[in-house]
């Protein structure tokens, strides 16, 4: 299996901060309010040491990993902006930023988790595509209903952003599902009402640390196992040309320094978005 440039960093800094396997009612998911202050030197010290480390020149060849350089090293990211930028609000206008205006962008550095949304696992696999030429960082305001977009290219090998558009959550691929979403985390009685009669669960064993548990959850136990999700802000990343929303849906949830990974999947019936999956 592939892995990243970036976990090689994250892992050094996960030898001083784990504290041991949760058990499946314990997955502990990042929520949107401000990290504690262990959190915050993790992240922090994670970015000073992509900052130090020039960036190989493989990292081009995945998003992944050129994102989360472009992300923390500053020197970086003026580097791989083109420049003046292209800036289009949601009434269409456009104006241009000069270098001698642009802030460092940290995306969801700071946040510390950021999330994928994907139609299917064909879609999923564009992750690890190195043919990919083109992706967005999407930054999704659930309570505005804005979505701040940042587009990069690749240009002979190396990853560029181009441009910056603003848009309401509506004009978004993902419009109904995240319109869903955003209920689903702050309605506790509507989220019950959307687990399927059966929800497949796969999880660590609390008694095995090298295995896997499987088993089944339905709305009477979900209470146990449900995962506080982020119910303001999303960061998603479209890999490639966004495809139009379909009836499936995987929402994937990783740390940025915590190790921490959660996939849930949905399935809409009848018009209803439901919970069928949970993987943690």
């Amino acid at each position: 299996m592939r892995k990243f440039l970036w976990p090689t960093m994250v892992c050094l800094m996960l030898a001083f901060s784990c504290t041991g396997k949760k058990t499946s009612s314990d997955v502990d998911v990042p929520v949107d309010t401000a990290a504690d202050s262990s959190g915050i030197v993790i992240v922090d010290t994670l970015e000073q040491l992509i900052t130090e480390t020039p960036m190989p020149r493989a990292a081009d060849a995945y998003f992944d990993d050129f994102i989360f350089n472009f992300a923390a090293n500053k020197r970086l990211q003026f580097e791989r902006i083109v420049f003046p930028l292209r800036v289009r609000d949601a009434d269409g206008k456009t104006t241009q930023i000069e270098k001698s205006q642009w802030q460092m962008e940290h995306l969801f550095m700071r946040q510390g988790y950021y999330t994928l949304l994907f139609t299917d696992d064909a879609q999923m696999s564009h992750m690890k595509d190195t043919a990919i030429t083109e992706a967005v960082v999407e930054k999704i305001a659930l309570k505005k209903k804005k979505v701040k977009s940042y587009y990069f290219h690749r240009v002979r090998g190396a990853w560029m952003m181009h441009e910056i558009r603003e848009t309401s959550m509506e004009e978004n691929a993902n419009a109904s599902f995240l319109e869903f979403y955003k209920r689903f985390t702050t309605d506790s009685v509507f989220q019950v009402e959307s687990i399927n009669e059966t929800v497949q669960f796969v999880g660590p064993d609390p008694d095995n640390e090298f295995s896997m548990m499987e088993g089944v959850i339905t709305p009477d136990t979900w209470e146990a196992f449900a995962p506080q999700l982020p119910g303001k802000i999303l960061y998603n990343i479209v890999y490639g040309k966004p495809k139009a929303e379909n009836d499936n849906k995987i929402f994937l949830l990783r740390g940025v320094a915590n190790g921490l990974e959660l996939e849930l999947r949905f399935k809409r019936v009848g018009g209803r978005w439901l919970l069928t999956k949970m993987t943690t």
